[in-house]
């Protein structure tokens, strides 16, 4: 893996997990010192972040990792309501029903885990990683799916904001069981309006959220890590 993949791919993870916070400043020195590399991929590295809107421009600090306001989130998600109701709708037309009824049956057993103390939490979120790429290859529509690609990218950033809640985290097992039940089943309709039921109850988890866990930015470290 070249050098700058490297951190590029470890500033993101940084970033999505709330690791490195809003405001926080990516100085080209230390990140350099911290993967014990060049500035020039470390650039190289700030600039897919800037270019995916994880990272801004931050005029007398160089480049900081970007902020998140409650009307980023609503703009996301009106997306969001638009890709996912029309993959849901496809992926119903043009699925796999053996995947999705299994899919289903997986993230069903989870449910009642998320409840539970020293739940994998990151296990349910690879199961809905895992959900997303099999709607993907379901709707066989790759400007589609380019598209969901990096808009998924923020929306992982918002979505653990919800961590902390396990219910809200059940609830939104349960909601992704339903969905995949009804894909499976080639219900053009359930699919959509169960994808929109989930879509609902997710902007409302994460705009309940209290804004200081996460609207504020973080203080003025020249670095992380």
């Amino acid at each position: 893996m070249r050098a700058s993949d490297r951190a590029y791919e470890a500033l993101r993870e940084d970033i999505v997990e709330w690791r490195l916070l809003p405001g926080q400043v990516l100085g080209e020195v230390e990140q350099s010192e911290r993967f014990g590399i060049s500035r020039t991929p470390i650039r190289e590295a700030l600039s897919r972040l800037t270019a995916d809107g994880l990272a801004e421009a931050h005029r007398g600090r160089g480049v900081v990792v970007s902020q998140v306001s409650l009307e980023d989130v609503r703009a996301l998600f009106e997306l969001r309501e638009a890709l996912d109701c029309r993959a849901a709708r496809l992926a119903a037309r043009r699925r796999d029903p053996v995947a999705f009824q299994e899919l289903a049956a997986e993230l069903e057993a989870v449910v009642a885990q998320l409840h539970g103390p020293g739940t994998d939490r990151a296990g349910y979120y690879d199961l809905v990683e895992r959900m997303d790429r099999a709607i993907d290859e379901a709707t066989a529509n790759p400007y589609l799916t380019a598209a969901q690609r990096s808009l998924r990218l923020h929306l992982a950033r918002v979505r653990k904001l919800s961590r902390t809640n396990p219910d809200r985290l059940a609830r939104a097992a349960a909601e992704h069981a339903q969905i995949a039940r009804a894909v499976a089943e080639g219900s053009e309709e359930l699919a959509e309006a169960a994808t929109r039921v989930h879509l609902a109850n997710s902007l409302q988890a994460v705009l309940t959220t209290p804004v200081r866990e996460w609207v504020q930015p973080a203080p003025p470290l020249e670095a992380a890590g």
